[in-house]
């Protein structure tokens, strides 16, 4: 019912900037709680970053202090900003979506298919 369609990713040396977006369509009542995963190759994914609809956040301690989430709630879209990358910010990052069903008070969550951040040293 959700498709989430991320992009920004691509190369960048260490100390760089990227800024991903995260877009939400398709059938829903609402989308509640936004954010960003990332999963290196041979480990387990991990939150990075979430946002509330009433643009509360909550930041990975490693990415404090570098990384911005924000969102755009008239266009269903969710950013990271990420600044002074580090090599082991190397990843595939994966936007989420928890979002309200029409005529239901249950949530569901939707993922994007990834987009690929790369940091060379």
């Amino acid at each position: 019912q959700v498709q989430l369609v991320e992009s920004g990713g691509g190369l960048v040396q260490a100390g760089g900037s990227l800024r991903l977006s995260c877009v939400a369509s398709g059938s829903f009542f609402r989308i509640n709680t936004m954010g960003w995963y990332r999963q290196a190759p041979g480990k387990q994914r991990e939150l990075v970053a979430t946002i509330t609809s009433g643009a509360s956040t909550n930041y990975l301690d490693s990415v404090k202090g570098r990384f911005t989430i924000s969102r755009d709630n008239a266009k269903n879209t969710v950013f990271l900003q990420m600044n002074n990358l580090k090599p082991e910010d190397t990843a595939i990052y994966y936007c989420n979506a928890a979002y309200q069903r029409p005529l239901s008070s249950s949530n569901r969550d939707a993922w994007g298919q990834g987009t690929q951040v790369t940091v060379s040293s």
